[in-house]
């Protein structure tokens, strides 16, 4: 039985199989998952996402380094209109064998990520790291926000001072 992939970007990698002192893994997402990870970040479009990895260390204690990178379509938080960015994302990884960690104090404690039946999923640290990479206020290039001022801010009582001036001044 398969696992189900969790998101619309898997590349799940058997870590037994890879060269024991230095492997690279590069994810590219098709046109389809590009769509479906566009919706899930809610943004209009997402294209010519790529991470690449080096994996360095054991079997028990992986290292991932490396960039994700994407061209993402976003809307202007201030003109509203959508516009493309560049996104690169610098990635730095530690995963660990969860299995070896199962019963003791150690499930606790803050781990690396889990190697989970000798398996990776870098299309999933790829949609991560392009999450992470996202900007949540995008504005287009040249787009500054500038503050409106309509005038001077009444103080929060200026109405009653008035009023009070108004029927006789100040009597006590």
């Amino acid at each position: 039985m398969t696992p189900k992939p969790a998101g619309p970007l898997s590349r799940s990698v058997n870590v037994e199989r890879l060269p024991k002192d230095r492997a690279e893994i590069v994810v590219e997402a098709n046109p389809a998952e590009c769509e479906a990870l566009a919706r899930d970040f809610k943004v209009p479009a997402i294209r010519d996402l790529v991470g690449r990895f080096t994996l360095r260390g054991s079997l028990t204690r992986l290292h991932a380094e490396g960039r994700v990178e994407a061209v993402v379509t976003q809307i202007c938080t201030v003109t509203l209109e959508p516009f493309e960015a560049k996104v690169s994302e610098p990635v730095e990884v530690d995963f660990t064998n969860a299995d070896i960690l199962e019963g003791t104090d150690a499930e606790d404690v803050d781990l690396p990520d889990p190697i989970v039946n000798g398996r990776v999923d870098f299309g999933v640290l790829t949609a991560e790291f392009l999450a992470l990479g996202l900007d949540p206020y995008p504005r287009k290039p040249g787009v500054a926000f500038d503050a409106v001022t309509v005038g001077e801010d009444p103080l929060p009582f200026s109405d009653l001072a008035a009023l009070r001036a108004k029927l006789g001044g100040d009597k006590g």
